[in-house]
């Protein structure tokens, strides 16, 4: 199961420092696999040509043969520090049919699946550069 983790956390890794375009300004693991429960948390903060963040923060539990992600947050600001989404799991807003995962898109909340980190950065991408903002390097 270690490994199974330790692989997992090792893509998320890999998928954000394979984007030669974004900076990361941080990035941590918590890697508490060695005890019983096998967990491990991430963090990071990455930053866009367009001085955009977005901050990621994971939870992630060993279980038989799958890695839950137990929390998470991906919370996408614009450079003046204004939310343009979240996607979240934390459970304050039971009245969404996929309580407790939601999405936050600006004072909006709506009903979505946990996202995975790749899916987040191809909606950056969307709004970044299908939108004209920047040029692709």
């Amino acid at each position: 199961m270690t490994t199974r983790l330790h692989q997992y956390l090792a893509r998320l890794q890999h998928t954000i420092l394979s984007r030669q375009e974004i900076e990361v300004a941080e990035m941590e693991i918590l890697d508490r696999s060695d005890r019983p429960g096998q967990t491990s948390e991430f963090y990071a903060r990455l930053r866009f040509p367009d001085a955009s963040q977005l901050k990621i923060a994971e939870k992630l539990i060993a279980e038989r043969y799958t890695i839950i992600k137990a929390r998470y947050a991906y919370h996408y600001q614009r450079a003046d520090g204004s939310l343009v989404f979240r996607y979240d799991n934390v459970p304050h807003h039971p009245e969404i049919k996929t309580h407790p995962h939601h999405k936050h898109i600006g004072e909006s909340i709506v009903a979505t699946e946990p996202p995975d980190l790749s899916e987040v950065l191809r909606e950056i991408d969307a709004n970044l550069y299908t939108a004209g903002q920047l040029d692709l390097p």
